[in-house]
Order: structure tokens, then sequence, then C-alpha cells
């Protein structure tokens, strides 16, 4: 890794503070930003996005893809967690801490709204971002494809009726619009263009050209990955300086998600011999949310000022910080994991 790759946990948490600080300073300019979305899928962070996750997608072979059979258990593994496991372990802590340890520390009548929101966040597996955690890890991107690709067709059946089950809703109104925009802006819309210009390049100048391009977007990536969070950061500086304590409150329980489930996934694939490239990204993968799906399903559901929206808006923001140190730590046990295999 780079000096800039290195430190990125010191960029980011400059850029936590800049986000906050902007936000209150000049809110006109990020409510105009905010305002620039379709079906709660903001067009700039978007784009931002794509910035981010195409030099990821150009490393991706598709002729390769056939390979990922191999690591049949590996996919099992991320399925299992996220969709057998995180749900449910949210609606554990949540109504551990929030409803009981925390409760006399919040509003009461917005505690079973918190932990609804807190369920929503962990029904919705990640679709764009664990690109770039996959990335920084080093693992195998014809898998984190494929396993998103997989999360995704899942989702479409599964979202409704594990939150009508955990949150004992009659009707869930799946946010549609939100969820197949997604899709189609963050997987299908990027990867069609990755593989233009992948073979574009390929075909122009050879494996060097690419690699030289793939060099050239290592850090435009990255700093579309920092902008990002300034813009996430100040959207909801308000918030934020309004009711720390609150966001500090339900971030509580989101922590020891993220931990415990990436923690399974990548224990279960070490006990079960899955290669370290392919246990890296399935312990991400297990880890982290698709919060533009949560944060429009719980408007959809209890409103826009609801504490189901505030909570998955802090899942907004601990993703990053928090998904970084859990990049930072698969890296570092990469020793101990392979010793397993060996």
């Amino acid at each position: 890794m780079g000096a800039f790759e290195r430190y990125l946990s010191v960029w980011v948490g400059l850029c936590i503070v800049v986000g906050i600080a902007l936000g209150q300073a000049v809110p006109g300019v990020f409510a105009v930003i905010a305002a620039a979305e379709v079906a709660r899928v903001n067009l700039v962070v978007a784009a931002l996005i794509w910035l981010m996750i195409i030099p990821m997608l150009l490393k991706i072979d598709f002729g390769a893809l056939g390979s990922v059979r191999q690591h049949w258990k590996g996919v099992g593994v991320t399925v299992f967690v996220n969709w057998a496991v995180k749900p449910f372990s949210m609606a554990v802590l949540g109504t551990l801490f929030l409803g009981w340890l925390f409760a006399p520390l919040l509003p009461a009548n917005e505690i079973q709204s918190y932990i609804a929101g807190l369920i929503l966040l962990a029904a919705a597996p990640c679709t764009a971002m664990v690109f770039v955690w996959s990335n920084l890890c080093g693992g195998d991107p014809t898998y984190t494809l494929s396993q998103v690709a997989l999360n995704d067709v899942l989702m479409v059946f599964l979202f409704a009726p594990l939150v009508a089950l955990l949150l004992g809703v009659a009707s869930v109104t799946v946010p549609w619009a939100t969820l197949l925009l997604s899709v189609a802006l963050y997987i299908v819309a990027p990867v069609i263009a990755a593989q233009v210009i992948r073979r574009a390049v390929l075909k122009g100048g050879g494996r060097p050209s690419l690699d030289r391009l793939l060099a050239i977007l290592g850090p435009i990536s990255l700093g579309a990955l920092l902008v990002t969070l300034v813009l996430l950061f100040g959207f909801q500086g308000e918030q934020i300086v309004a009711q720390p304590f609150v966001i500090a409150l339900i971030a509580v329980p989101i922590l020891i998600q993220v931990y415990l489930n990436a923690g399974i996934a990548y224990s279960l694939s070490r006990r079960l011999g899955v290669a370290w490239c392919v246990a890296a990204p399935a312990a991400l993968i297990g880890a982290s949310n698709f919060f533009e799906l949560a944060v429009a399903a719980a408007i959809s559901l209890f409103g826009l000022h609801s504490g189901a929206a505030l909570a998955t808006v802090v899942g907004v923001l601990v993703e990053v910080p928090v998904m970084l140190s859990v990049v930072a730590i698969v890296r570092r046990t990469r020793p101990w994991y392979e010793r397993r295999a060996a």
C-alpha cells in the first residue's frame, strides 16, 4: 500500500470533521446536492460511487467468472450470514441495547422505531461499497461481483418477508424504485461501462496499458470515497450536532453487529478452508449494509422524521469508518488465517 492508503483512516477522520463543519457552515449547498435524487438515490453520490467501483470492476475478466464455482463455500457462508444471521442478530442487539440497557436515556415513544430502523438496515445487504472494501483488502473481484449479484436477486424475494417477520408488520411496502434504480446504477451500468473500457484498453495496448490505467484510477477511486464521506456527513451535520448522544447510543448495536457478523463470516470461512482472497470479501459483504434501501424503506413505513429513519441514517454515518477498520483487521490477520489453510 502507498502512503496515501496507509493513512486512509486519518483522511477519513478529517473528512468526517470537514463534512460536519461544512454541513453547518453552508447548509444550503448541501441541501441542493441532497435534493439531486431520484427514488431516494442521490445522483451525485451515485456518480462518486461510479468513480470508486469502476477501477475495481476493470480488474474483472468475465471469462473467469466460471471459476467462482470453486468458491461455493464462500458464497454459502455469505448467504448464510446475510440472510439467516444478520437481521436476527440485529433484532436481538437492538432490543438488548436500545430496548433495555439504554432505554432510560432515550425518548420512550421512539425506542421501538429506532429498533425497527436497525432491523431495516440489517435486512439489506450492501450493493456497491463492498467493491471498495474488497479492493482495499485484496479480495477476489470475480467472487465479489458474483456474491453482490446473488444478494441483489435474493433481496427481491427476501427483504419484505424478513422485515415483515421481524417487525410484525402485516404488509411491507418495498421501495421498488429505490431497489431497482440502485441495482441499475451501482451494478449493471458500471459493469457494462467497465467491460467496454477494459476491452478497448486491452485491444489497444494489452495488459500493460490496463495496468497503467488502473494505477492512474486508484487514487481517483479513493479520492471519490473521501468526497462521498464529506457529503454524507455534511447531509446529516445538523442532526449530528442536534442530538449527538442519541446517535452515539444508536451506533452501539450497529458497531457490535458489524464486527459480530464479519467475525462469523471470517471464522466460518477459515473453518471450511475457504481461500483468504474469498474469505476477506465474504466477511466484508456479511457486515455491510445497503443503506439507501434501508433509509427509503424506513421513510415509507414510518415517516421522514421517525426514529426508524434516524436509525438508518446512523448506519450511513458509521458505515465507512467501521468498514475500514474491518478491512484493516482482515488484512492484518491474513497470516493467522492462512496458517489454518496450510
